[in-house]
């Protein structure tokens, strides 16, 4: 079972260049290809959640890391869910990818994103997340680009940026925080912070979610994903939404609940940013009048759920089962809606070729699969009763409901989270007002010119496609039939990764009180759609045909008033203020350091050449004479003492070899009789083969002295070295 883990993350990145180089001879066996590797790891993670083994897998001396994989009840279902999702996004690809251009990059960079969420989800420390995190953020930067039109291309530019400064925000993050408690291994942050003081892990663990937060669709690093989202194609936007922020949800998941478990300060932090997301990500749902931007935007609005949810789970500490069971549950159902509504949306798009709401009005009239698929998804993520999201809603107001009763409880002021929990319930009525408003416009009102047209449009889906969308709804639709069972069931499998315990008592949701609850939001619901849309966002053009208006103010628009004018003020003002330095560099500092340079450089050749070197020179020669001296008096002197031969005390003068003695009697003859000639005294006999016997001898005592002295050994190192000099030049 350990090595599945590594098949699951490597298996999806070893296919993704084979799909691409078989897409180029048809598209369509890229994506086929993709569908068989899916399907495989859907097996086997499939097989992995069954036998509920907890698995562990570690890889060592990667560029000098540790990849560490665990595959537990969270991690695996989470992996599950990823490999469900792209599964049924590729079975709609074939359909939707049919006619546009770059199905090979799409595949290839469908599944190296696989690849990497997978890597995310199932990793078992900080670091391994942190890399797969980043890779995923580059290989799904391609999906946001990939029809390259003006509004992909600026999307994707806002994307790939939140995306690199969340990175280096968190990267920053896990650095500070492995100084502070010494590890990153999940396993062993909660007992490691206990060790040092929690204040001092706010500042890496606020960078750190900030770098998660990015990814999530947080506020305010949320201005990607309204505008992502609709340029994408459909498949790629379901994945975006329902998978993509959770990796961002995942890695807040993890330090919210080792590092700031039973914290106030961190608890009211998300507590308080997830309501912004409640009800920003609502209200830019309801003004929008784009489909998919709609989604996007709605998107944002659960994600904020999901963040409440682990906010109420820091603020509940021991007693954080109810927040924690809604946080898993709310995160998968919210997975799975946007998995049927943007495939819905892609089925709008690829037969009418709009988006925008009035031009796609009144399609689905007549095509009673397709809103059946799509009131699915919406009843879902309204928390309408006897759908899926109705259950992971109630545990979220449950949670904070428990929170408030114990504060009061313990004696202390429940006012602001009073106020929360209205806000709640007023965000969930929002999330109703503009699902009904989609709703009836795609499947109830008509289109003033195009009706007929529509009507008589033949089947909107494929059979893989159906199979796909129906696929989806149906097991979003089960899960909602019975949460006490098979959803808690799969909550409670996810509870020891969040560090919580069962709840001491099971929830009935269809108790009056959560009845009451969510009817509290359906109504409100229906009143802001009769008042808010149908009078206020709607209005008619020149010839009484009525029209969806959007009537957000520009000037909220954070990215086009706010983060944009401040990124170009910063740079302004980074020339501002750096232009002068860089002239003083160019013109004074530079051409300065240059002269003094040059000045001491030939200062210091000045007086090498002419001091250093020479005395250097004539130290170094005094040494090697004095050692030369010092080698040759030593020999010497051994060999006037120690070494001295014995026939040297007795001197006799030898007898020489052939040479000597033939050129000794030759003189000493020719010498006699010239002496006897001229009536000269003769000398002593044989006197010139004794002395040329000396001569030889002498001779080969000084030569045998001089092979023992130092002076030989420098001058033959010299003339070797010479000739080695030489044998070079030649060469």
């Amino acid at each position: 079972m350990n090595l599945i883990l590594p098949v699951l993350v490597a298996l999806p990145l070893l296919a993704a260049v084979p799909a691409y180089t078989i897409s180029k001879k048809k598209w369509s066996w890229g994506i086929i290809l993709m569908i068989a590797v899916t399907l495989a790891e859907l097996i086997l993670a499939g097989s992995l959640f069954l036998t509920s083994q907890q698995a562990k897998f570690s890889l060592q001396g990667i560029i000098g890391l540790t990849f560490n994989l665990t595959g537990d009840g969270f991690r695996t279902l989470y992996a599950l869910v990823a490999i469900f999702m792209w599964l049924m996004t590729s079975l709609f690809s074939i359909q939707y990818m049919k006619h546009g251009h770059a199905q090979g990059r799409y595949c290839l960079f469908t599944l190296l994103t696989l690849g990497a969420t997978l890597g995310v989800f199932l990793s078992d420390d900080l670091v391994t997340a942190f890399l797969f995190f980043e890779i995923l953020s580059f290989t799904s930067y391609c999906w946001v680009i990939h029809e390259e039109t003006p509004e992909a291309m600026r999307a994707g530019q806002t994307y790939l940026s939140i995306a690199i400064l969340g990175g280096m925000s968190m990267l920053m993050g896990l650095m500070m925080l492995h100084v502070k408690i010494g590890t990153l291994h999940f396993s062993e942050l909660a007992e490691a912070m206990r060790k040092v003081d929690r204040t001092s892990l706010y500042l890496p663990g606020t960078l750190i979610l900030a770098g998660f937060g990015a990814k999530a669709g947080m506020f305010p690093l949320h201005v990607w994903l309204p505008k992502s989202h609709p340029v994408a194609p459909a498949p790629a936007s379901a994945l975006l939404s329902g998978i993509l922020t959770k990796v961002g949800i995942f890695g807040i998941l993890v330090i919210s609940t080792r590092l700031f478990f039973d914290d106030l300060l961190w608890g009211n932090l998300l507590l308080g940013v997830g309501l912004i997301n409640m009800m920003l990500g609502a209200l830019l749902a309801l003004f929008s009048v784009d489909l998919k931007r709609t989604l996007a935007c709605s998107s944002m609005s659960q994600i904020g759920f999901i963040l409440f949810g682990i906010g109420m789970q820091s603020l509940l500490g021991e007693h954080n089962a109810l927040a924690a069971q809604g946080t898993v549950l709310h995160m998968l159902n919210h997975s799975l809606i946007k998995l049927v509504l943007f495939m819905a949306a892609g089925v709008f798009y690829l037969n009418v070729h709009a988006l925008n709401l009035n031009d796609i009005r009144g399609y689905g009239r007549k095509r009673p699969g397709l809103m059946l698929i799509f009131l699915t998804g919406a009843a879902s993520i309204s928390g309408v009763p006897f759908f899926s999201g109705y259950a992971s809603k109630t545990l979220l107001h449950e949670s904070i409901i428990e929170y408030i009763a114990h504060l009061k409880l313990s004696g202390h002021s429940a006012l602001w989270y009073q106020g929360a929990e209205w806000l709640f319930v007023i965000t969930g009525g929002l999330t109703l007002c503009y699902m009904i408003k989609l709703f009836v416009v795609l499947f109830i009102e008509k289109h003033p010119s195009r009706q007929d047209e529509f009507d008589k449009m033949a089947s909107s889906m494929s059979p893989l496609s159906l199979a796909a969308l129906g696929g989806s709804a149906l097991v979003l639709f089960l899960l909602g039939l019975r949460p006490q069972g098979f959803l808690t069931g799969l909550a409670n499998r996810s509870l020891p990764f969040l560090l919580a315990h069962k709840p001491a008592h099971e929830v009935y949701y269809l108790a009056l009180v959560n009845l009451v609850g969510a009817g509290k939001s359906i109504l409100l619901g229906v009143i802001l759609y009769f008042t808010m849309v149908r009078l206020w966002l709607m209005g008619k053009d020149a010839h009484g045909v009525s029209l969806y208006l959007n009537r957000w103010p520009v000037w909220l628009d954070l990215e086009d008033k706010i983060y944009r004018p401040l990124v170009k003020a910063l740079i302004k003002l980074g020339f501002l203020v750096f232009t002068p330095f860089d002239k003083l560099m160019d013109k004074v500092l530079i051409p300065s350091l240059f002269n003094v340079f040059t000045f001491l450089s030939r200062l210091l050749e000045g007086i090498m050449d002419k001091v250093l070197i020479p005395s250097l020179f004539n130290v170094f020669t005094f040494l090697s004479r004095l050692l030369e001296g010092i080698v040759d008096g030593f020999s010497f002197i051994l060999l006037r003492t120690v070494l001295k031969r014995k026939y040297e005390s007795d001197w006799q003068v030898p007898s020489g070899n052939r040479l000597t003695y033939f050129l000794g009697h030759s003189a000493d003859i020719l010498t006699s009789g010239l002496r006897r000639l001229f009536g000269m005294r003769p000398k002593e006999p044989q006197y010139y083969v004794f002395m040329y016997a000396a001569i030889w001898t002498s001779a080969q005592d000084n030569v045998r002295r001089l092979l023992h002295t130092l002076s030989f050994d420098l001058i033959l190192f010299c003339l070797v070295l010479v000739a080695l000099l030489a044998f070079l030049l030649i060469k």
